[in-house]
């Protein structure tokens, strides 16, 4: 019975490894997304919709229901395969993102789903500049400044191509979120600046899931390893 990681943007699967390090269990596997540290396959048009088809796929090429976790982007995958194919999902966990069609996008979400701008926001947004940026939002500084390291123009380009697919999200894939049957634990940041915790509280709420509302920013799995691995173990061994 596997556990999947899902990382969110601009990450890659390292943003687990605090989290993975304790967690007791052989059976881990950490996706990177495709363009994020990882090869974007020809003609993979990198939207929310390609995404979740591709994590749906490699879900089933495991072979059996699996502990499904995400954060931020990651988290919104979760929440949709969990609803459009619960046969593969044995549990979920989420966090850092929501489907709610009541949300609005944070600021600079909105100016990546503007062509031309988003752009020159991505340009802009390397280095030191998003190392700041992400230790502000929560993530440890050496965290921060180990992702900005591995943000390239293949990952830009399908952040870009994510985000102005997904401008909508909440409206479209509202419905699903009454398929998901598998027990469901929601994990949030109590001052995560990009969502509310009052949507992770609307999602628990919608999805019969317990919430955790952690003493932390964004970036819950770099800043409280410790409580997020008992959260899961504890998850996982009720189901």
């Amino acid at each position: 019975m596997p556990v999947v990681f899902v990382h969110g943007v601009p990450d890659t699967g390292q943003v687990w490894h605090r989290v993975v390090a304790l967690i007791d269990r052989p059976d881990v596997v950490v996706v990177d997304l495709p363009g994020f540290g990882t090869p974007r396959p020809d003609r993979f048009a990198a939207t929310k919709e390609a995404y979740v088809d591709w994590l749906a796929e490699r879900i089933a090429e495991l072979g059996q229901p699996v502990d499904l976790v995400g954060h931020d982007w990651g988290a919104l995958l979760v929440q949709r395969v969990a609803s459009i194919h619960p046969d593969r999902v044995r549990t979920w966990a989420a966090g850092g993102a929501v489907v709610d069609p009541t949300y609005e996008w944070h600021d600079v979400a909105r100016l990546w789903q503007t062509p031309e701008v988003g752009e020159q926001v991505m340009a802009a947004l390397r280095g030191e500049a998003l190392a700041a940026a992400l230790a502000g939002a929560g993530a440890p500084r050496e965290d921060a400044e180990a992702a900005a390291g591995r943000v390239d123009d293949e990952m830009s380009a399908c952040i870009l191509a994510l985000y102005r697919s997904a401008v909508h999200v909440g409206e479209e894939w509202d419905a699903g979120l009454d398929a998901i049957t598998a027990p469901g634990l929601v994990i949030h940041g109590s001052r995560d600046p990009y969502v509310p915790p009052s949507f992770a509280e609307r999602l628990a709420a919608r999805t019969g899931a317990p919430a955790h509302l952690l003493d932390c920013g964004h970036w819950w799995e770099l800043e409280r390893p410790d409580e997020v691995a008992a959260l899961l173990t504890a998850h996982w061994q009720a189901a």
